[in-house]
C-alpha cells in the first residue's frame, strides 16, 4: 500500500517547479491532489495530466491565495472533488518578483511580497485546518533566505519567509494538541525557474561551487523531503524548519 493511499493533499502553487514536483510525488504515493495555481493554467493542467498518466487522481483549481475569497473557493472546490477531509496541506505558493534595494521599495511591492508569501500561508492554513484531523500534516515552504537574509535586493522576500518560519513554530504549538504536525523547509539553491529569472548565472555557479555537495539541488529532492514530513514516518517531528541546501548553511 502506498504511503498516502486514501488521503487528500492540497498544494498551493502547484503548477511548476517545486510545487509540481511535490504534487507529483504525493500522487505517486497515493494521495489525491488538489493542484492550486494562479496564473499558469497550462502548467497546472500539465501537472494534473502527468499525475493522471500514472493512474493518480488530481484536479487543478485557480485561486490567488493572497485573497481570502479565492481561498474560500479553493476550499469549496477541494470539498466538492474529494470530500471534507484534507490530510496534507503544502503551502508552497510564493515568489520574489524582483530584486529591490531598500530605497527602491514601495508600499505596493511590500504588500505584494508579504501577501503572496506570508498572508497566503496564514489564511490557507486557517481555511483548511478545520478539515484536518489527528495524523494530518502541514508543510510550509520557507527559505534559506529566512536564515541568512537572502541575496542582494531580496530583503522583503527574506523577511516574508522569516515570518513563515516563525508561523510554522507557532502553529506546531497551537495545532499539536489536535494531532496536526506543522513543519517547514528552508531550501537553498534549487535549480528552478525562480533562479532562472532572478539569479545571475555566475552567481549560481559560484554558490554551487561553494556548496559542500558542489551542485544545485533539484525540485524532486525538495519534494522527497515534503513527502517524508507529511508521512507517518515523521510522526514525532513538528515545529521544525529543515534546511535542504547541500550543506551550504546550517541552522
Amino acid at each position: 500500500m502506498s504511503k498516502f493511499e486514501g488521503k487528500v493533499a492540497v498544494v498551493t502553487g502547484g503548477s511548476r517547479d517545486i510545487g509540481r514536483a511535490i504534487s507529483i510525488k504525493l500522487a505517486k504515493e497515493g494521495a489525491k491532489v488538489v493542484v492550486n495555481y494562479n496564473s499558469s493554467e497550462t502548467g497546472a493542467n500539465e501537472t494534473v495530466a502527468e499525475i493522471k498518466s500514472f493512474g493518480g487522481e488530481a484536479i487543478a483549481v485557480k485561486a490567488d491565495v493572497s485573497k481570502l475569497e479565492d481561498i474560500k473557493n479553493l476550499k469549496a472546490k477541494t470539498i466538492e472533488a474529494f470530500g471534507e477531509n484534507v490530510h496534507i496541506l503544502v503551502n508552497n505558493a510564493g515568489g520574489l518578483f524582483a530584486r529591490k534595494t531598500l530605497q527602491e521599495l514601495d508600499e505596493s511591492f511590500y504588500d505584494l511580497l508579504m501577501n503572496v508569501n506570508f498572508k497566503s500561508t496564514v489564511f490557507v492554513t486557517q481555511a483548511f485546518e478545520p478539515l484536518m484531523s489527528k495524523g494530518s500534516a502541514i508543510v510550509n515552504l520557507s527559505s534559506q533566505a529566512a536564515r541568512d537574509g537572502g541575496g542582494g535586493g531580496s530583503s522583503l522576500y527574506a523577511s516574508s519567509k522569516g515570518a513563515v518560519t516563525t508561523f510554522t513554530r507557532s502553529m506546531a504549538k497551537e495545532l499539536g494538541p489536535k494531532g496536526i504536525r506543522v513543519n517547514a523547509l528552508c531550501p537553498g539553491l534549487i535549480g528552478t525557474k525562480f533562479h532562472d529569472d532572478f539569479t545571475k548565472d555566475e552567481i549560481r555557479v559560484k554558490v554551487a561551487a561553494g556548496t559542500p555537495l558542489r551542485r544545485e539541488g533539484s525540485a524532486a529532492e525538495v519534494a522527497d523531503l515534503v513527502a517524508y514530513l507529511a508521512s507517518d514516518e515523521a510522526s514525532f517531528i513538528s515545529g521544525n524548519n529543515l534546511d535542504i541546501n547541500g550543506g551550504l548553511a546550517f541552522s
